[in-house]
């Protein structure tokens, strides 16, 4: 079931027809991998182990290797991410926050794709 267009901390989106645009396939998947890694654990009442909490990773040193990982297994916990191939994380530090760049296969198409963000404050 397809959702509704919105990225983490964003609007919802409209459509070239001005209804709500609707999410589905890598999409879809580009924003729940995004929800997920940016939602800190304990925020969601309900689910208190969701969330990669990559937020809370601003302010200490970068251990890429560590961020990395964790980027990792939070993905595998999407049912739209591909395990194999492994996703392809690259983590670096900017000025007062976190690049992330990430390649993964999306399920439903079989396409990779590709999801870009930073983490600030």
């Amino acid at each position: 079931m397809p959702d509704i267009g919105h990225f983490f901390s964003g609007d919802l989106q409209l459509g070239a027809n001005g209804d709500l645009l609707v999410a589905d396939s890598v999409l879809e998947s580009q924003q729940r991998v995004l929800r997920r890694l940016l939602t800190n654990p304990t925020d969601y009442i309900w689910q208190p182990g969701y969330g990669a909490g990559l937020p809370r990773q601003i302010g200490m040193p970068i251990r890429e290797n560590e961020i990395d990982s964790l980027i990792k297994s939070q993905m595998y916990l999407e049912p739209s991410v591909v395990q194999s191939p492994a996703p392809q994380i690259v983590t670096s530090s900017i000025p007062n926050g976190l690049d992330v760049q990430i390649q993964y296969v999306e399920v439903d198409s079989s396409q990779p794709t590709a999801l870009s963000f930073s983490v600030t404050p």
